[in-house]
């Protein structure tokens, strides 16, 4: 060897398959396929090429079929099961991937790994090459000597002579007497049945070897004594197993074990096949063209487009398009203040162009005039037959809009194909996506604009690099979309949902963003100021419960009062082995009547609300429109429901009182009233939908409370005998069953015995079997398709539906049940979004849509208006899908949004 202290490394590829099989989290595709093993192992070896910088470096696994061991004893092994399915799909990547990464691969047949690593051992020593053996083989430890250490990586430990001396008692050479004592009931070893580590060591300690404990074990007294008398003859066969066989015939030596060059094609592939998009993203930063084939390679030409000739030859090439990227970069990442500093194009992969219009670095750039291009461009960007495409186009919608530009034609979205072609898979963000479908690293915008607090805006970055980040936006998007648009096209349900749904609200949200709600700031000023003295009020409260004060906020005092000086039963434990006190456990204390828990809630809900909503809103009020504008956000959950931020109003309590006082603060602008169009148990009526069962069906049909209609099935009583604690009961299991939820969780949140819960249960689907029948369909569905969908064909995929984890499995089975009503009520009021909008577009009341809240629809309407609006609002609404049970819709007027909900 060049350097005569650089180890040769081997791996035990057989041990580590197994163990990152067994010890890390079943990961999979999104697709399902299970890669964790392969992920685990390979996790490995990347550390250890990275930390050794080794010149030899091989890696062994047992090759397939029979060994010598299990000619001299057939039950050699025997108690071990088969290999599991999950793992032996991840064999041939693995065996893949290590060769990409230039990592010689052994198997010998005959033997096992082992003994291929105990004659490269023994070659090794003679050869006067130290040995590094990577392995989690407590047999490996026999090799060990003053020329072979042995590193477990996933402890991240090494094993010397004394290392060995330490963990087992006896030194390397004593190791197979030791194995044969103990036996090894994964290989089914016989060993001496009640001879454990600390015996065998002691005997070995004490007589020499295993000979000389065979000859003395007349010697030996009590129970083990007998038991190894009686076992005696087992020993001879017990130490042939357990030694590693050092003269394999190999057809290479330790010198010839070379770490190679990485196939980098080869491991693009993987890597894109298995979904390791960090390592992807690292190999293609070294490597741009990795893994694509000469047609995807292709050579980007970006432009600045800087004078009226440039500008003139991109408007004929717009013009000649059938479909071209737009993207516009800003100032801004907030819609609402956001101004143009330059468009991006593209109409053929790897040609894009960057029209700076309002840079302002020191060099004075020269750049056309913003407003003179925006109106050259703007008979193509409004033009409803020019088809566009774009990433997160709702954003650009909003920017323009304020310029004066109502864009049109927006065809495409690659975060909506992306998000409706599999909504789980990834993120969809561009950088993600161009990493998952392309194989692209795409530049940062830290990469040209800094971070923290040196990072600069867009209109101060350096034209040369503005250039390369936003034409390159412009070209990945095209490329995107030509990726994800033939797999989104061959699904009729994602499509349609992409289609008629997704793509139509984009401009819907958009409006209602830039419209925004009025809040008022003096009645949120002054509910701030009761929420602090409420929070005051409940830490008093809390400290004296406690016996004396604590910070409320501090997990560590909360953790030392509940447990240590109160005595409350630890019910749940932090990763770390300390009680929890997390807040589904100060939930189940506080329901067993534990005062302070109660307390602590209260006070964390209190303080939540203040500074989320009382504190924060006055804040966001826009300065030039006195109202408050949301960012609503298609993209994100994965059953279809919108989310909100800045502020989120999915998330203002309704139940609570405070949080109801809230809601007060949104309010109408002058002359309007605010009109809240609700659905009516939606989720449920979905389930009588897709269940079709009978009795739903006929209780909704005939417009009773469902509710008291269930509590009279499921308690045996007639409808108007149903009490108001029966109906609460009713409602738990209603929704409940809906969630998932176990009869154990229902004891639990009505406060009963699990048996009487269960009862319920088993009543509730006695009644109503259609339910049950639907429930069982659903999960063996989506066991065979790896998927549910929703009313209108949006899909959620489930690639744990099969996991061998029971946790993860009953999990992606409630979700299966769960997420096809969840999904289609997401996709009915987003239906409904769309069909109100384009009728207030018509009607020309003056009203427009402010809110959109889970099931619920907020409308600001002139007071004039409010009746003919309710009306219509209710019509669109109910129509907006065709259930085997009609949708009901709760329409409520106000002066606030609490007044109308």
């Amino acid at each position: 060897m060049s350097d005569p202290e650089a180890p040769l490394i081997l791996v035990d590829g057989s041990s580590y398959l197994y163990r990152a099989f067994h010890a890390l989290p079943p990961l999979t595709t999104a697709s399902g396929r299970p890669t964790g093993a392969v992920y685990g192992v390979a996790s490995m070896l990347r550390k250890l090429m990275g930390d050794y910088r080794p010149s030899h470096m091989g890696v062994v696994f047992d090759a397939p079929g029979r060994t010598f061991r299990d000619d001299l004893f057939d039950q050699y092994k025997a108690n071990r099961p088969p290999m599991p399915d999950d793992l032996a799909v991840q064999l041939e990547p693995l065996k893949r991937l290590v060769r990409a990464l230039g990592l010689p691969l052994i198997e010998v047949p005959g033997v096992e790994a082992d003994d291929v690593i105990g004659t490269l051992a023994v070659q090794a020593r003679a050869a006067g090459m130290p040995l590094l053996v990577s392995t989690g083989d407590k047999d490996m430890a026999q090799l060990v000597n003053d020329s072979v250490t042995l590193l477990n990586t996933m402890s991240n430990t090494l094993l010397d002579v004394d290392g060995v001396v330490a963990k087992f008692g006896v030194p390397p050479e004593r190791i197979v007497d030791y194995l044969a004592l103990v036996g090894d009931s994964s290989d089914n070893i016989p060993g001496v049945p009640r001879v454990g580590p600390k015996t065998a060591a002691k005997w070995l300690g004490e007589y020499g070897s295993l000979d000389d404990v065979i000859a003395h074990a007349g010697e030996i007294g009590g129970k083990v004594g007998e038991s190894l008398r009686e076992h005696l003859e087992d020993l001879a066969l017990s130490r042939e197993l357990a030694t590693i066989r050092c003269d394999v015939e190999l057809d290479l030596a330790p010198g010839d074990i070379r770490l190679g060059e990485p196939d980098n094609d080869t491991l693009a592939e993987l890597y894109r096949e298995l979904e390791f998009g960090s390592w992807l993203g690292e190999l293609q930063q070294a490597d741009p063209d990795a893994g694509k084939p000469e047609s995807e390679r292709i050579e980007a030409r970006y432009e600045c487009v800087q004078d009226d000739a440039g500008l003139d030859a991109w408007m004929a090439r717009l013009e000649g398009a059938e479909l071209f990227a737009f993207d516009v970069e800003t100032d801004s990442l907030a819609y609402m203040d956001a101004r143009v500093v330059g468009v991006c194009l593209a109409v053929e992969p790897g040609h894009a162009a960057y029209v700076p219009l309002a840079h302002r670095g020191p060099d004075g750039p020269e750049q056309l005039d913003r407003e003179r291009v925006l109106e050259r461009l703007r008979p193509l960007l409004e033009d409803p037959g020019r088809a566009k495409v774009g990433q997160n186009l709702k954003y650009d919608m909003s920017v323009l809009a304020h310029h004066g530009i109502g864009l049109d034609g927006v065809r495409y979205d690659t975060m909506l194909e992306s998000y409706c072609l599999d909504a789980t898979a990834s993120r969809h963000d561009m950088d993600s996506l161009a990493q998952r479908y392309l194989g692209h690293s795409t530049i940062s915008f830290e990469q040209v604009a800094g971070k923290g607090a040196k990072q600069i805006t867009f209109d101060q970055i350096p034209l040369d690099a503005a250039t390369e980040y936003a034409a390159e936006d412009a070209d990945i998007t095209l490329r995107l979309h030509q990726a994800l648009w033939p797999r989104l096209a061959e699904r009729p349900g994602p499509r349609a949902v992409f289609e008629d749904i997704e793509m139509p609200l984009l401009p819907v949200l958009s409006r209602m963003e830039r419209t925004g709600v009025r809040v008022d700031p003096e009645l949120l000023a002054t509910q701030s100021g009761e929420l602090a003295e409420t929070m005051q009020r409940l830490e008093a409260e809390a400290h004296a419960a406690a016996g004396g004060p604590f910070n409320l906020g501090s997990p560590k005092q909360i953790q030392e009062i509940l447990y240590e000086r109160q005595g409350l039963p630890v019910l749940q434990k932090t990763p770390k082995g300390a009680p929890s006190t997390a807040e589904a456990v100060l939930e189940e204390l506080a329901a067993q009547g534990h005062e302070l828990p109660r307390l602590i809630l209260e006070h964390r809900a209190v303080a939540k609300l203040r500074s989320t909503y009382t504190e924060k809103l006055p804040a966001l009020i826009h300065p030039r429109t006195g109202r408050v504008h949301t960012s609503y956000h298609q993209a994100v959950a994965a059953t279809g429901r919108l989310s909100s931020s800045d502020p989120n109003l999915q998330n203002i309590p309704v139940r609570t009182a405070e949080g109801r006082r809230i809601r007060r603060a949104f309010v109408p602008r002058e002359g309007c009233r605010l009109l809240a169009a609700d659905y009516s148990q939606v989720e449920l009526r979905i389930m009588a939908h897709l269940s079709g069962d009978e009795g739903l069906k006929r209780a909704f049909a005939e417009g009773r409370d469902i509710h008291a209609a269930t509590a009279a099935e499921v308690f045996g009583v007639e409808a108007q005998a149903v009490s108001g604690e029966q109906r609460r009961a009713a409602k738990a299991i209603n929704f409940g069953l809906i969630y998932g939820m176990s009869a154990w969780g229902l004891a639990r949140q009505l406060g009963i015995e699990r048996g009487d819960a269960q009862t319920y249960v088993d009543r509730y689907f006695e009644r109503y079997p259609g339910v049950r029948a639907f429930m069982d369909r659903t999960r063996r569905e989506a066991r065979e398709r790896g998927y549910v969908e929703t009313v209108f064909g949006r899909r959620l995929y489930l690639p744990e539906i099969t996991s061998r984890n029971q946790q993860r499995r009953q999990y992606a089975e409630r979700t299966a049940i769960n997420a096809p009503m969840q999904g289609t009520a997401a996709d009915i009021i987003k239906r409904a979004m769309i069909r109100v909008d384009e009728w207030l577009a018509r009607a020309g009341h003056g009203a427009v849509l402010v809110m959109q809240v889970h099931d619920e629809l907020v409308l600001e309407v002139p007071a004039e208006a409010v009746d003919a609006v309710g009306e219509q609002v209710r019509r669109y609404m109910a129509g907006a899908a065709e259930l085997a049970v009609p949708l009901e819709v709760e329409i409520g007027v106000g002066d606030n949004w609490d007044e109308a909900h």
